[in-house]
């Protein structure tokens, strides 16, 4: 079980989105790889960020595909399945070249977010055809909602997609107070039937739907038992990859690694009592 940390924790606007921080920045990090964030500010670099990427000392075993994708789907409007199509294919390109196996996607994103889920549902097959031809595991995201919730949206999917495959992130889950869902025998099958390929672990703090408290949080500063959700993951055998995300980027543009690695500790210790 890999424990990566998202490069979104530590490359960001504070620091101009330099990619090319990210060989230095990643010595002073305590994982065992890193989850690449894309930017929708970094398409023309596609190519630059391949070659930078492939001189880093460590690994990229998962792409976050660049989020206003969903937007895009979900609005529709003239040419944007065109577009949306056309620039997941430069995600697929950009992971398969720099070692990833597994996509992140956030399939509903943004203000318009599940307002027109039938349009996110429609599109699945064919982002998950486009994932295949490039070797890559798509995941589904449980991304906040706006209209519906995203654990609704999971059984949606898997209704009528069964070979569907989800990312499923603790502080998304918070923030609809779906946590407890995931507990309960009927969703078991998110992991007896291998749905759930990949999890991210951060925490929050924040009532039912508080757009104000949406901020991701480092472990420990929020309010999710991640004892309880770490037991029952072992519980379900799983044994894939993590990914912790909150951002340890500071205003002047420097990271607080660590902030960054006492979340990671944090996460290995709860690994360790669980094993």
């Amino acid at each position: 079980m890999k424990l990566l940390c998202s490069t979104g924790a530590v490359i960001g606007l504070a620091n101009g989105r330099n990619y090319k921080l990210l060989r230095e920045i990643g010595s002073h990090i305590d994982c065992d790889g890193f989850e690449f964030m894309m930017y929708s500010t970094w398409y023309e670099e596609a190519e630059e960020i391949i070659r930078e990427l492939k001189q880093c000392p460590f690994d990229f075993p998962v792409t976050h595909v660049e989020k206003r994708i969903g937007e895009k789907i979900a609005s529709r409007g003239e040419g944007d399945w065109e577009e949306a199509f056309s620039k997941f294919r430069v995600n697929c390109q950009l992971a398969k070249e720099i070692g990833s196996k597994l996509l992140v996607l956030h399939l509903w994103n943004g203000m318009i977010s599940d307002s027109n889920m039938e349009n996110n549902i429609e599109a699945y097959p064919k982002l998950a055809r486009i994932a295949g031809e490039y070797g890559l595991i798509l995941t589904v995201e449980n991304v906040v909602c706006n209209h519906g919730s995203p654990m609704q949206h999971f059984k949606q999917l898997q209704e009528v997609y069964p070979e569907v495959k989800f990312t499923f992130d603790t502080k998304m889950a918070d923030f609809h107070k779906e946590l407890p869902l995931l507990y309960q025998n009927e969703w078991n099958w998110l992991f007896s039937e291998h749905h759930i390929r990949h999890l991210h672990v951060n925490d929050h703090r924040g009532e039912y739907m508080d757009w104000s408290c949406l901020r991701t949080l480092p472990i420990g500063e929020g309010e999710i038992d991640f004892q309880k959700f770490f037991d029952y993951i072992a519980k379900n055998q799983y044994d894939e990859m993590i990914t912790y995300e909150a951002s340890g980027l500071m205003a002047d543009g420097t990271v607080d690694y660590d902030k960054i690695n006492q979340s990671l500790a944090k996460i290995r210790k709860f690994k360790k009592e669980t094993a």
